[in-house]
This record gives C-alpha cells, sequence and structure tokens, in this order.
C-alpha cells in the first residue's frame, strides 16, 4: 500500500491536493499541520473523505520532529511539502516569521526524511524565487534566483536546502515550482476571494497602481492556476518525476490584475468598486510580472486538466454561496 505525508495539508493548495489524491490514488495519506493562519481543518471537513485512508498528526516544523513523533508518523513513500508562510505583504512586516515558516521548517523535514527513507521528497515552490519577469520572457528551472522581498527569499532558501540534502545525502528531493493559484476555500487575504468580499460587500478592491501620464495607472499581471491542477501535476510526478530535478507546473493564462478582478466581477454580476492605490509605496520588494516556462513538464506528457475559464466560474460561484470563506 502507497503511502503519502502531506505536510500543510490543511492550507488552501494543500487540502485540494488532498483530495486529488483522495479520489485518485487508494493510498493512505497522513495529514501533518499546525493549524495556524492559513491551516483550517473545516477546509478538509468540506469534502467527501473516505474513512480508514486518512490521519491527522498535529506538529509544528519549526521544531524538529521528535524521535517519538517519527514513529508516530511513519515511513511513507513520497513526502508533500507544502507547509509555509506564502503572503508577500506579511513577509515585509514580520521577516523573521518567514524565515523559521519555510527555512528552518523545511530543514527539520529534510532531517526527517533522511533518517526515515522515502522514494521522492516533492519541496513545493512558488514562481517569485525567480524574481521579476521581463515582459516576454518565461523562467526556466535552471535560472538563478533572485528574490525580491522576505517570502520569496525563504522560499528559494527552502529549495536550496532541499537540492543540498539531495547532493551532501541522498534525499530524493524534487523541487517543484508553480505560480498564482486559486479555487474553493481561498484565504480571504488573496486576490481573488478578497474582490468577491469586495462585490458582496460594496466595498472598494484596492488596485495597485503606478505613476503614468494621466496619474496613477493599474500595473501588475499574473498567470493563474487552478489549485486542482496543481495537485494533477505532483500526482503526475509521483510516477514520472526525477529526484534531483526541478519541475515548473503552469497555467497558460495571463491576465492584467485590472482585467481579472473585473472578469470575477462579471462572473458574479455584480458591479465592482476600485480604488487606486500606490503600488511602490505601500509594497516595496514586491514584483509586478511572473512567469514561468512549463516546457519540461509538458514534455513529460502533462497538461493542465481543467481549463481556466469554467474553473474560474466554479470558484466565483461557490464562494459567492458561501461567503464564510471571504
Amino acid at each position: 500500500m502507497t503511502k503519502c505525508l502531506i505536510t500543510g495539508a490543511a492550507g488552501f493548495i494543500g487540502h485540494h491536493v488532498l483530495a486529488y489524491l483522495v479520489e485518485r490514488t487508494d493510498w493512505q495519506i497522513t495529514l501533518l499541520d499546525r493549524l495556524d493562519l492559513s491551516g483550517n481543518l473545516n477546509r478538509i471537513d468540506q469534502l467527501a473523505l473516505p474513512k480508514g485512508r486518512l490521519r491527522f498528526l498535529f506538529h509544528d516544523l519549526r521544531a524538529p520532529v521528535s524521535d517519538q513523533l517519527a514513529k508516530q508518523i511513519g515511513e511513507h513513500d513520497f513526502i508533500i511539502h507544502m507547509a509555509a508562510s506564502t503572503h508577500v505583504d506579511r513577509s515585509l512586516s514580520d521577516p523573521m516569521l518567514f524565515v523559521h515558516d519555510n527555512v528552518v521548517a523545511t530543514g527539520n523535514l529534510l532531517e526527517f526524511a533522511r533518517k526515515t527513507g522515502c522514494a521522492k521528497f516533492f519541496n513545493f515552490s512558488t514562481d517569485e524565487v525567480f524574481g521579476p519577469a521581463a515582459q516576454g520572457h518565461a523562467h526556466k528551472e535552471d535560472e538563478p534566483y533572485r528574490p525580491s522581498n522576505p517570502y520569496s527569499a525563504t522560499k528559494a532558501g527552502a529549495a536550496s536546502l532541499g537540492y543540498a540534502w539531495f547532493v551532501s545525502f541522498g534525499v530524493p528531493v524534487l523541487t517543484t515550482y508553480t505560480m498564482n493559484n486559486f479555487g474553493e476555500r481561498q484565504h480571504p487575504e488573496k486576490l481573488i476571494p478578497r474582490t468577491i468580499k469586495c462585490l458582496l460587500d460594496g466595498t472598494a478592491m484596492p488596485v495597485y497602481a503606478t505613476k503614468g501620464k494621466h496619474g496613477l495607472e493599474p500595473v501588475g499581471s499574473r498567470y493563474w492556476l487552478h489549485a486542482r491542477n496543481t495537485a494533477s501535476a505532483l500526482h503526475f510526478l509521483t510516477k514520472h518525476g526525477t529526484p534531483g530535478e526541478a519541475y515548473n507546473i503552469i497555467g497558460f493564462d495571463e491576465w492584467a490584475n485590472w482585467d481579472l478582478i473585473h472578469y470575477v466581477a462579471e462572473i458574479a454580476g455584480r458591479k465592482l468598486k476600485t480604488e487606486l492605490v500606490d503600488f511602490y509605496g505601500i509594497r516595496p520588494g514586491h514584483d509586478v510580472r511572473y512567469a514561468l516556462d512549463g516546457s519540461k513538464l509538458a514534455a513529460l506528457g502533462w497538461k493542465p486538466e481543467v481549463n481556466f475559464a469554467e474553473s474560474m466560474r466554479r470558484t466565483v460561484a461557490y464562494t459567492v454561496e458561501h461567503p464564510e470563506w471571504t
């Protein structure tokens, strides 16, 4: 029986990965989480999950995994490490929290994996480690890290630790980089649920802007990928990924932030109020554009399972019907 350990399984992307693996496999899955700002067991409660295949263990990975806890966790074929602090704004206000959450915690989990062994260790990272992407450019997996803020710097540190543990100790680490994920039950600090909250409350949505010829003008674009597609890619890599390698998990839809929030409003059938705010004045160290090259994973045969338009419609409809997630 295949066994899989997911850290951060009560987080947004983590619980989508959990749901996907439960649906597509017969694996025994251990969930490891500390249930903080990002982790919420109510996400898992929303899923139709079978009894007997799942177990939950509480642990804060900022502390090493003790011998006693290691025995409780046991050995696993796959470790999917998704536990992290992920918001740029919060990293600017409390950078050392991110150092402990993303770097120290990853080191502690790698040490656990070194002692217990596994077939593959997935170190989940972000496009932001590469820094801003110029128009027309998409970062490949082997490009140098140029993080611009504490969040992306700590994720670059975590990814570097993973590769070092692969080279030095033979821990079978695969690194994945992904872009902006969206979907049901996302934390309300993120762009899409925050937009929906503004629509429901009738309040103005802050939109980052820079000074142009006619005053402040909206700025910023992102590629978007539903979290189910991210889960699909991780499952694919359990079969086709190679330890020591890195893989970009990408979406194929780039949207200017201004256009995206109005698209959300259109789907919801509501009028959106907006407020332009000075981008660099309130968000130093934040990048205008990110982009990843997905040709490596595509060459192995993977492609997103659900398209952008349909997954966005489902996400907006669900969130409007469940405002408790905004």
